[in-house]
């Protein structure tokens, strides 16, 4: 089964001054601004860097639930941050790395089981495996 999730970006103006707006049917984006200020300057409004940061955050934590459940345990809480390094590569800007620094709480389960099932939520879920994904792309000009 394969499931299809979409976005919308929205761009006026050069890179500097313009602005932006993001949106996805699910309503956490509506309009959602961003800008070259917001992306590079920690301007107000959002950036596609925090919210992979965001998206990676939320889909380990998920899957840490689920691994952590296989193996019997039930987590009372788990916190992550997700932190996104965008550095400058040649003429241009790369994804270098992504920390996840996860803190759970976990009845019945010792340091080095935590450890081990976190590591194999972080190899597993799907945001952590996008990085290596086959990325296409259609582009249509229009008068």
């Amino acid at each position: 089964m394969a499931i299809k999730r979409t976005a919308q970006a929205h761009w006026s103006g050069p890179i500097k001054d313009g602005k932006g707006t993001l949106s996805a049917p699910g309503g956490a984006l509506k309009n959602t601004p961003y800008s070259f200020s917001s992306r590079f300057e920690n301007g107000a409004g959002t950036n596609p860097e925090e919210l992979i940061a965001a998206a990676h955050a939320g889909c380990f934590t998920m899957a840490f639930d689920l691994f952590l459940g296989k193996q019997g345990f039930v987590p009372t809480s788990l916190d992550t941050t997700a932190a996104l390094t965008l550095d400058q590569v040649g003429e241009g800007f790369a994804i270098t790395a992504i920390h996840l620094d996860v803190t759970g709480k976990v009845p019945k389960i010792d340091q080095a089981k935590f450890e081990s099932i976190a590591a194999d939520a972080k190899a597993n879920c799907p945001v952590s495996k996008v990085l290596n994904a086959k990325i296409t792309m259609s582009a249509k000009l229009v008068p």
